[in-house]
C-alpha cells in the first residue's frame, strides 16, 4: 500500500466515531488525546528508520487528526454564544486554511536547510502548545445522553468510507474501470447503503439522519462540501503550476499561495460583520459567485503568464472561499442540536473530506487527460516519452533537462497550463451551479441555534462542565 494512502484511509474511517465519542465522554480531553497521538506519531516519524516506520507514523498521524478535526469544530457551538459563533467559525476556518500556503512554504524551507525528519519534528512544539492551551483554557463539554458507539454501524461506516476513499485515490493511478477500483466502489455503495439502512432502524443511531432532511442543514452542507471540492481542486493544480511550470522552488511556491489565504481571511472578516444583518444565504450565494469569477479568471492563465497576473485572481478566489465556506459552516453549526455537536461535526467533516477526495480524484483525471493529449513526446526514447506523458514535474521537466530538449519542456508546460485551465473552469462551473441551487432551495434567514431538524426546538441535554 502506498505511503500516502494509509493515513488517508485511517483519517476517513475514524471521523464519525470520534465525534460520537466526544459527545459521550467529553470533547476537551478527547481532543487533547487526539493531539497527543498526532504529536507522538510525528516524533516517531522524525526518527523513523526506514519506509515502514514512516508509513506507520503517518497512519497514527491520521488517527490523531481524525480525532482532533471534528472535535475542534464541535466545541465552537458548545463554548461560544450565537452572537460570537460566526467570528469563532471564521477564526477556525482561517487557522485550518493557514496550512495551505504554510505547509509547502515551511516544508520547503526545512528540507532545504535541515534533514528530512524535520518536517515531522516541527509538529511537536505546535502540538505541545496547542494541547496545553486546550487543557488550561477550555471548559469540558459533553452530552451524558449521547448513545454508545454502535458496533455494527461503526464497522459499516468505517468499511464504506475506507472502500470509497481507496477507490477515488487509486482510480487516477489504475483507471476508473480497473477491477480493484470498480470493486472498491461497489463495496463502498453496499456498505454505505447498509449503514444508512441500519442507522434508520437502530434504537440509538450514531448519526441522526433527520439532519440531512433539514433544508437549512442539508443545503448548507452542500455549500460547504462544494467549497471544499473547489478548494481541493485548485490546490491540487496550483502548486505544480507554480513550481514545475513557472520554475519556483517549494518555498517560493508556498509564498505565492499566500494571496489565497489573505483573500479567505478577508472573506472571514466580511462574514463576521455582515452575517448578523443579512443571514447566511446571501453571503454563501455571493461567495460562490465570487469564487466562480476568480476561478474563471484563473482559467485564462497560460504557461507564460507572470505572477503579477496570477496573484489577483488567487486573491479573488480566496475571498470567494471565505464568503462561501465560513457562513456555510456557521449555518451548519447553528442547525445542529447541542446534544449532537460531536456527531454532527463528525458527519460534516466526513462529507467535506470525502467530497474533497472525490473532487481531487475526478479533477486529477481531467487534468491528466488534457495534459496527455497535448504534450508532444513523439520521437523521444520510449522511457522518456512515458515519463513526459506521466507528469510535468518529475516526468517532462526531468526528461527535458536530461535530454537537453527545450521543445519538450515548452510543450509540457503549455500542456499542463491547458489542463489547469480546464480544471479551474470546471470548478468555476461547479461553484456557479451550486450558487444557483442554493439561491433556489436554501431557506432564507438563520437557523436558531439548537433547533431540531425540521425547525422544532430541541430539548438540550448538553452538559457544560467547567474545568
Amino acid at each position: 500500500m502506498e505511503s500516502s494512502l494509509l493515513p488517508a484511509l485511517v483519517f476517513a474511517a475514524l471521523l464519525l466515531p470520534a465525534g460520537l465519542l466526544g459527545d459521550r465522554f467529553g470533547r476537551k480531553w478527547l481532543l487533547v488525546a487526539g493531539l497527543a497521538i498526532f504529536g507522538l506519531a510525528s516524533l516517531a516519524g522524525a526518527f523513523a528508520d526506514g519506509t515502514g516506520g514512516v508509513i506507520a507514523a503517518r497512519a497514527f498521524m491520521g488517527l490523531g487528526a481524525a480525532i482532533a478535526m471534528p472535535l475542534s469544530m464541535s466545541m465552537i457551538p458548545a463554548i461560544f454564544p450565537p452572537e460570537e459563533r460566526t467570528r469563532a467559525v471564521a477564526i477556525w476556518s482561517a487557522s485550518t486554511a493557514l496550512g495551505l500556503p504554510l505547509g509547502p512554504l515551511l516544508g520547503g524551507w526545512l528540507l532545504e536547510n535541515f534533514w528530512w525528519g524535520s518536517i515531522f519534528l516541527i509538529n511537536v512544539p505546535v502540538v505541545v502548545v496547542g494541547g496545553l492551551a486546550i487543557a488550561l483554557l477550555l471548559p469540558e463539554t459533553r452530552d451524558p445522553a449521547a448513545p454508545r458507539v454502535d458496533g455494527v454501524g461503526a464497522l459499516l461506516s468505517m468499511g464504506g468510507l475506507v472502500a470509497l476513499v481507496f477507490g477515488v485515490i487509486e482510480a487516477p493511478v489504475h483507471g476508473w474501470g480497473a477491477p480493484p477500483v470498480v470493486g472498491a466502489f461497489v463495496l463502498a455503495a453496499v456498505l454505505i447503503t447498509g449503514f444508512a439502512y441500519w442507522e434508520g432502524r437502530v434504537r440509538d443511531p450514531m448519526i441522526d439522519l433527520r439532519l440531512l432532511r433539514d433544508a437549512r442543514f442539508g443545503w448548507a452542507l452542500v455549500a460547504a462540501v462544494a467549497a471544499n471540492v473547489v478548494m481541493g481542486g485548485a490546490l491540487f493544480v496550483l502548486p505544480q503550476f507554480l513550481e514545475a511550470v513557472q520554475g519556483n522552488d517549494a518555498f517560493g511556491t508556498g509564498l505565492r499561495l499566500v494571496p489565497l489565504l489573505l483573500g479567505l481571511m478577508a472573506g472571514g472578516l466580511a462574514t463576521d460583520r455582515v452575517a448578523p444583518r443579512t443571514g447566511h444565504k446571501p453571503l454563501i450565494v455571493a461567495g460562490l459567485g465570487v469564487l466562480a469569477a476568480g476561478l474563471g479568471w484563473g482559467a485564462l492563465t497560460g504557461a507564460g503568464t507572470g505572477y503579477a497576473a496570477v496573484w489577483p485572481w488567487l486573491t479573488v478566489t480566496g475571498l470567494g472561499l471565505g464568503l462561501a465556506l465560513i457562513p456555510a459552516m456557521d449555518a451548519l453549526l447553528s442547525a445542529l442540536p447541542p446534544d449532537q455537536a460531536g456527531r454532527g461535526s463528525g458527519l460534516v467533516q466526513t462529507l467535506r473530506q470525502t467530497g474533497a477526495t472525490l473532487g481531487v480524484a475526478g479533477l486529477g483525471s481531467l487534468l491528466s487527460a488534457v495534459y496527455r493529449d497535448e504534450v508532444r513526446a513523439d520521437g523521444l526514447p520510449p522511457e522518456a516519452a512515458d515519463a513526459a506523458r506521466d507528469s510535468v514535474g518529475g516526468g517532462a521537466v526531468a526528461a527535458a533537462d536530461r535530454l537537453g530538449d527545450p521543445a519538450l519542456l515548452a510543450s509540457a508546460r503549455d500542456a499542463y497550463a491547458s489542463g489547469m485551465d480546464v480544471v479551474l473552469l470546471a470548478c468555476a462551473a461547479g461553484a456557479l451551479g451550486t450558487a444557483v441551487l442554493l439561491w433556489r432551495f436554501l431557506p432564507g434567514g438563520t437557523a436558531a441555534p439548537g433547533a431540531a431538524p425540521g425547525g422544532d426546538a430541541a430539548e438540550s441535554t448538553h452538559e457544560h462542565v467547567a474545568s
